[in-house]
């Protein structure tokens, strides 16, 4: 086999400024600060991905589906697990297909009834070639994402749940923007997708994967940020009502949980109380909907007691 795919070039620049990359993020309901919409911008300049790291819900995802939004680039996702491999991340072959493709050879071969040896070796070695082609093969998102002609962001989610040695499949694509198909030769890129790598820190990464990336820490909101959030996403939410919600949020962020409330259950919490119609949160409507918010029962406990004995907010 040959290599006969494209060389890769630098994409044309998407955005021209950091000014321009916070308003249009703000323009798809995320509101970026400076740090945020500097990364994203060095990102499509520089021709890098993007290692974003820290808590669970916090926006690391939706950050790079509101790049996509904001570009009209397709999303291409790998949602990391443990016991993730190669033929599930970048390519497998349609074994089933080339089955049928062998099995139709060998009829045609019968039905010739006596073909040379010679002509065998020549017309077996054409199938070879035939079944170990594109027509054979099926993409999975890393591959996909090199493959795409048309813009493309590719989100490799939670990236921290795969095995070191799975992690190494990621090197060459985001050093080179290629990947190695033993049967095919080296795949390159038609362009330079936007890549985002989530990590919520289950584990420590290679260096050799942090060195191919820009960095983003993402923590939760300040109160000010997490409050226009809601704001944003809940149009008929009160600003009252929001500035109780997230300082309520902030105190139960400050106790020992075994999960701390996200931003996407924060919001969560907002639409229901705005549904139940409540405009002031007391201790009985807080504890009430609490379910929402957390998702462990101890958590729910610790933070009833906590509301229940803390001043109206």
């Amino acid at each position: 086999m040959t290599d006969t795919k494209p060389i890769a070039g630098q994409t044309e620049a998407r955005f021209t400024d950091i000014p321009s990359v916070r308003d249009a993020l703000q323009s798809v309901d995320y509101l970026a600060d400076e740090g945020i919409a500097g990364i994203v911008y060095l990102a499509d300049r520089l021709g890098k991905p993007v290692l974003i790291e820290g808590p669970a819900g916090t926006g690391k995802t939706e950050l790079a589906k509101s790049v996509a939004r904001m570009t009209g680039a397709r999303l291409i996702r790998l949602q990391c697990y443990e016991g993730l491999d190669e033929s599930k991340a970048l390519y497998e072959w349609n074994y089933k297909k080339q089955l049928l493709r062998i099995q139709a050879h060998r009829v045609v071969e019968s039905e010739a009834d006596g073909a040379a040896a010679a002509g065998d070796g020549a017309t077996w070695q054409g199938i070879e070639e035939d079944i170990f082609s594109d027509d054979f093969l099926l993409t999975r998102p890393l591959l996909e994402a090199i493959r795409a002609t048309d813009p493309v962001v590719l989100l490799i989610d939670e990236v921290d749940r795969v095995e070191v040695e799975t992690e190494a499949l990621l090197l060459e694509l985001l050093s080179e923007y290629q990947v190695s198909i033993p049967e095919l030769g080296t795949v390159v890129a038609n362009q330079i997708p936007l890549v985002f790598l989530t990590s919520n820190n289950t584990r420590e990464l290679s260096e050799a994967l942090k060195r191919r990336c820009l960095y983003l820490h993402l923590d939760y909101p300040d109160l000010e940020r997490e409050k226009q959030i809601v704001l944003t996403r809940i149009p008929d939410i009160g600003d009252h009502l929001a500035d109780q919600i997230v300082r309520i949020v902030r105190s139960l962020r400050a106790l020992e949980l075994k999960k701390h409330p996200s931003v996407s259950e924060t919001l969560d919490w907002a639409r229901t109380l705005v549904l139940l119609g409540i405009e002031n949160i007391g201790a009985e409507e807080a504890t009430s909907t609490l379910h929402i918010l957390l998702k462990y029962q101890s958590d729910i406990t610790k933070a009833a007691k906590e509301l229940s004995v803390a001043p109206n907010h």
